[in-house]
Order: C-alpha cells, then sequence, then structure tokens
C-alpha cells in the first residue's frame, strides 16, 4: 500500500463528543463496528448514515436498527433520479448497466423510500435536492420531481431533510421556497458562499461542512463558515470522500471528523471544546435524536 492510499492516522481525541452528520460506511474499508469503535476512540460517538438509491438506503435502515448510536437517512440521489427514468447504460451508480423505466420506475423508487421513511431509526430523507454537474439538461426535470417528493415525504414522516446541492444554489433554493422546507433542512457538504449561507441563516436551514473547507482553494467556504450562526452548523465526513487537509487524497472516514472540526473552530476564532459542544447540540437537533 502506497503512502497516498494508507488511511490518515488518528488525531488527537476531542474532549467532547460529537457527531458526524453525513458518512456513507457501506463505501468504506473494514466493518461498520471497526470504523465506529476507531470513531468513538476519537470522541465522534455517533453518526448518520445516508443512502442514495433504494439498495444503499435499505442498508442504512438496517445499520440503524443493529447499531445504537447510528441513525439513518434514506433517499435517492438527485443523479440516482435521472438514470433510474433514462436508464444507466454505463453501470455508474455501481448497479450494473440499466435501461430506464421512466416515470413508473421512479414513482415505485420513490414508494420505497416513503416506506423506510417512516421506520423510527431513519431520521432523515436525504440526500435529495438537485446536481447540475453531473447531471445534463436531458435529467432536471427527473431531479427536480425527485426533489419535491422527497421534501413532501420529509414533511409527511416529520424527518430532517439532506439537501445535496451541487451547481445548482438558486434552483435548490426555489424549489425548498415553492414546496416548503421541513422544519429540520440540512445542506450536507455546504457547497455555497456567504452571501448564501446568510440566506440559510434566515430561513433556519443547518448548513454542514465536511473536508473540503479546509482546501486551499475554498475560501468561499471558510467565508460561509464565519457568517453563519453557530447553532445552524455541523459537521460531516462524507466518507470516503472530501479527506480534509493535510490528508486530502487519501481515505476518509468519521475518524477523521477531529481534523475538520479544529479547522473549523479556527475559522470561527473559538475553542475546540466550544465547537464540539455546540455542534453536537445542533445535530442532535436537527435529526431529532
Amino acid at each position: 500500500m502506497s503512502a497516498k492510499d494508507a488511511p490518515p492516522p488518528l488525531p488527537e481525541p476531542l474532549l467532547v463528543e460529537v457527531a458526524d452528520s453525513h458518512t456513507h460506511l457501506d463505501l468504506q474499508s473494514g466493518t461498520v463496528e471497526e470504523a465506529l469503535v476507531k470513531a468513538a476512540a476519537v470522541g465522534v460517538t455517533t453518526v448518520v448514515q445516508v443512502g442514495c438509491d433504494v439498495k444503499g438506503s435499505r442498508w442504512a435502515a438496517e445499520t440503524a436498527a443493529a447499531h445504537e448510536h447510528v441513525h439513518a437517512a434514506v433517499a435517492l440521489h438527485p443523479n440516482e433520479a435521472p438514470r433510474i427514468v433514462l436508464g444507466d447504460p454505463d453501470g455508474w451508480s455501481r448497479q450494473g448497466a440499466r435501461e430506464g423505466g421512466g416515470d413508473s420506475a421512479l414513482d415505485d423508487a420513490l414508494a420505497e423510500i416513503d416506506r423506510l421513511a417512516a421506520l423510527p431509526y431513519v431520521r432523515g430523507v436525504g440526500e435529495t435536492g438537485l446536481d447540475f454537474f453531473r447531471t445534463g439538461p436531458e435529467g432536471i426535470a427527473a431531479q427536480e420531481r425527485s426533489f419535491r417528493a422527497h421534501i413532501e415525504i420529509a414533511k409527511r414522516h416529520g424527518k430532517a431533510l439532506v439537501i445535496h446541492d451541487r451547481e445548482a444554489h438558486a434552483d435548490v433554493l426555489r424549489v425548498l421556497d415553492e414546496e416548503g422546507a421541513p422544519e429540520r433542512t440540512v445542506f450536507h457538504c455546504y457547497s455555497g458562499d456567504a452571501a448564501m449561507a446568510e440566506i440559510c441563516a434566515a430561513k433556519g436551514y443547518y448548513m454542514s461542512f465536511a473536508g473540503n473547507v479546509t482546501f486551499k482553494n475554498a475560501q468561499h467556504l471558510r467565508d460561509a463558515l464565519a457568517v453563519a450562526p453557530l447553532e445552524l452548523v455541523l459537521v460531516e465526513t462524507d466518507a470516503p470522500f472530501l479527506t480534509p487537509a493535510p490528508y486530502r487524497g487519501r481515505p476518509n472516514a468519521p475518524y477523521l471528523i477531529p481534523v475538520t472540526l479544529r479547522a473549523m473552530a479556527e475559522v470561527r476564532g473559538i475553542g475546540e471544546n466550544d465547537m464540539a459542544e455546540a455542534i453536537a447540540v445542533n445535530t442532535a437537533r436537527a435529526f431529532d435524536y
């Protein structure tokens, strides 16, 4: 194993227990138990396991049912919806090549997400939203229809809505306004600027920051973090993606939350314990656990 592929070392433990508000344990190496033990060793005692398709959402729900400190969020990722409708000939979504099933196939998938969202250990509906980076114009209609359906599911079941927003800020905010956002809405891997953070703050949306807040080219994220109300700030890994500096490019996992949290505390000009205490309260409130 080369150095760039090796897992980063354990960071210094946090003195205040916190949660990873968005992770994908099913895409990480090792077992769930190993990931949870390693995370708990540095003070990350709770994780939100997020589904991106029907199969992954079922796995998230089953994993949350089996582990006290794992909570699930279930959804069709914005990029999954058009693949269900139009097809996935190259198998990019890890489910093999698929033919398009049309609107009825999307309805069937949404019905299963609705069923899963009713389970008590499912605390969120997401990640859903809009992604104009990977999906072209032909997939926008399916994305938006799916997004609106997820908003309705979250509100009907009283669950947090977990937003994936990539190069679609204005449209995500527009749809939330048109549909009426759930009481608890979380912008996962917040990607907007300071001006958007002020809009989110005015609407009471949570903003969850990932390891990319530490990247050199991400000053806009640090500017957003600086103006976001502390009571609306969360932290996440989005593991195995977005490993924080100085380990960028190596495998990410929940145990690396302290690296990102300490960088966030520095941006805010507060101590890491104060940052951790606020995030612990915020995450429990956002996901109602």
